[in-house]
């Protein structure tokens, strides 16, 4: 496959982002978005999904959390649309369970082309480490809109609320893992019968 690296900006009054993404990498991140907790998950990302990342952002935290995460997500999204190409060869769907401790949860990808969020994450606390555990949902359709894809998002057990997000994040990791993976039987083909993703 081809050269499967994209770097995206995105600015705007609210936001200056800039994420730079390679899908063959060995789970190397750097993040810069004055948000520790929202960086811890996107480091599970990056380390279970084996991409290499780097996201610089800027945003009016002085308002809230809301614009970053929810931009940062749109970008990231933009850079996995931008990193598959035409997903020639790429095996498209993903799938996993992540459990930790009493928390598991499922995640489900499709590189569809089609942008769909299903998402059921009942946290039992609505703040955790500082951080509107809402923003996530935000995080999720960004990237969702923008990388074209279906994601289901299931948190099946959880009392811990950092346990639920952190296996939602692994589990989203290792599903974009198995959904960007060349297939070698699928040689140079587009996985669909219509031909195109």
């Amino acid at each position: 496959m081809s050269d499967r690296t994209a770097v995206v900006q995105r600015n705007t009054l609210e936001t200056q982002i800039q994420v730079e993404l390679n899908l063959d990498g060995t789970g190397q991140s750097t993040f810069k978005t004055g948000i520790p907790f929202f960086e811890h998950m996107l480091d599970q990302v990056a380390r279970h999904g084996l991409v290499d990342l780097r996201i610089d952002a800027t945003g009016d935290l002085d308002i809230d959390d809301h614009h970053t995460v929810e931009d940062v997500g749109i970008t990231l999204g933009q850079a996995f649309a931008e990193a598959c190409g035409d997903k020639k060869g790429m095996t498209r769907y993903g799938h996993s369970y992540v459990p930790l401790d009493e928390a598991l949860s499922r995640v489900v990808i499709d590189f569809s082309g089609r942008p769909g969020l299903f998402y059921q994450v009942p946290f039992t606390r609505a703040v955790v480490g500082g951080f509107d555990v809402d923003l996530f949902r935000e995080f999720f359709q960004g990237f969702v809109n923008h990388a074209q894809v279906t994601l289901h998002i299931d948190n099946l057990k959880g009392e811990n609320t950092h346990h639920q997000i952190e296996t939602v994040f692994k589990a989203f990791g290792r599903a974009l893992r198995m959904a960007i993976t060349p297939d070698a039987r699928m040689g140079q083909m587009i996985p669909s019968t219509k031909g195109s993703l």
